[in-house]
């Protein structure tokens, strides 16, 4: 017999931690290979982490609502027989168990530090109530007193705090408008040594406008995707210097010869035609033409990736964003490249995505026009140099210029609006890049198969 440590994986540039969500098995249930054991959240992606052993489930080292850091066990499982570390992933594989020596001198030196970290740290643990790791973490985060945990009501299991009970607690105590006071931890005295600490500098942070709360006004938490989103946000904002070029692009060829060939090509792939598949195309062959493109900056070092890996950014339901990634787009046909938009599309509505389908992405994509907006100057996604938002298709009177002459038509044309890291690239590499991808368009074969 032995036994494998099921990690929780990386899921994607930047996500160092999930909060697990739901247990799928249970002590003592049989697991098949490549079964979904446990399910976990995180800013990016809802996902289940399968067993890569068959077995039988022997520990749970997290509960639901715990927050889990990549690379840590979660989960014991017992296996009959060695396994293979080359094929399971280079996990840990625990053989036998340690000597009671050794456990006591492990014991006794773990004693030592809780001892030593419980002096500088909020201590909740003398407490009768049940808290779970993520409930004391969000409580040291904000400076939650132990008289104000041991107040909040529980609505969890036995009365349990939840992390919708202390969110719902500090977004009251916030809209009161009262501040709590929070006390620099107490030193101890220990071994009659005396500790003294050096009193912590404190960081100037700009003063938030105060909003005032009217009578009717609704006030709605930010989901933990919802804050991390926005931490996002602002991280790219300070991280970068963003630049955007505008370019207007007849996309009329375009158009006509996809309204000749969907139905057709849903007939014979089973398949939609959008027109995404044919921008990531455009895109694709721009990445390959300006390489200088697909790059992350590394402190003073420029990282220039070999594979050109597609971000596509897509809506959630729940209104927030998610961005699963085409890995080597350059080397997708057209049906490749259909069939794997509408797959990664369908399966993030539906929270199905994979952690590896949401990471090494090296340049994004987003459809503003599927919103109507014309065009649009969207965020760099992080640690990447540029991003590129499709504007609306529209048809419009334009000046069409003829051998035998120029006369106006109706046109379908749209915007592209590229944001770039001016750190990096510089407006002729940012100008030339989205100006290949718009005459890429506008050369479009009407005759093309596919």
């Amino acid at each position: 017999m032995s036994k494998f440590e099921l990690k929780l994986p990386q899921m994607g540039e930047s996500v160092a931690e999930a909060t697990l969500t739901t247990w799928l098995k249970e002590v003592g249930d049989t697991i098949e290979m490549d079964e979904a054991v446990f399910e976990i959240a995180t800013d990016k992606v809802d996902s289940e982490v399968p067993s890569e052993v068959e077995g039988v489930l022997l520990e749970k080292r997290f509960d639901v609502d715990d927050v889990v850091k990549v690379g840590q066990v979660v989960a014991v499982i017992q296996v009959d027989g060695d396994i293979d570390t080359a094929s399971s992933g280079g996990e840990t594989i625990v053989v036998s168990e340690p000597e009671p020596v050794a456990v006591a001198e492990l014991e006794t030196q773990m004693a030592g530090v809780k001892e030593a970290v419980s002096v500088a740290t909020p201590d909740y643990s003398n407490s009768d109530r049940f808290y779970s790791p993520l409930v004391k973490n969000i409580a040291k985060e904000e400076g939650v007193s132990m008289d104000e945990l041991e107040a909040i009501a529980g609505t969890g299991k036995e009365g349990r705090v939840t992390k919708n009970d202390i969110m719902a607690y500090l977004e009251s105590r916030s809209s009161n408008g009262g501040q709590v006071k929070v006390e620099a931890p107490v030193v101890q005295e220990v071994r009659t040594e005396k500790v003294e600490t050096a009193a912590p500098k404190e960081t100037p942070q700009p003063k938030a406008t105060p909003i005032k709360v009217g009578e009717g006004d609704e006030i709605i938490p930010l989901s933990r995707m919802g804050k991390l989103i926005a931490h996002h946000m602002m991280e790219s904002i300070n991280t970068s210097a963003h630049v955007q070029s505008f370019v207007e692009v007849d996309v009329t060829n375009v158009v006509n010869w996809r309204n000749k060939v969907k139905n057709a090509f849903e007939k014979r792939e089973g398949e939609k035609l959008t027109f995404t598949p044919i921008f990531m195309e455009a895109v694709a062959h721009a990445l390959k033409k300006y390489p200088m493109m697909n790059i992350s900056l590394d402190g003073d070092n420029v990282i220039k990736k070999k594979h050109i890996n597609l971000g596509m950014a897509a809506a959630l339901p729940d209104g927030n964003l998610i961005v699963p990634v085409i890995k080597n787009a350059d080397q997708l046909n057209l049906v490749g490249m259909a069939k794997t938009v509408n797959d990664l599309a369908n399966r993030a509505r539906n929270n199905q995505l994979k952690p590896d389908e949401i990471k090494e992405g090296t340049y994004t994509v987003t459809n503003v026009g599927s919103f109507g907006s014309v065009f649009g100057t969207p965020i760099i996604n992080q640690p990447q140099v540029g991003i590129l938002a499709l504007g609306a298709i529209r048809k419009i009177p334009s000046v069409i210029e003829t051998d035998q002459g120029e006369y106006i038509g109706i046109r379908s044309k749209m915007y592209l609006s590229h944001s770039y890291d001016h750190r990096v690239v510089n407006g002729a590499l940012g100008g030339m890049f989205v100006k290949t991808v718009a005459d890429y368009l506008e050369a479009w074969d009407v005759n093309r198969e596919i």
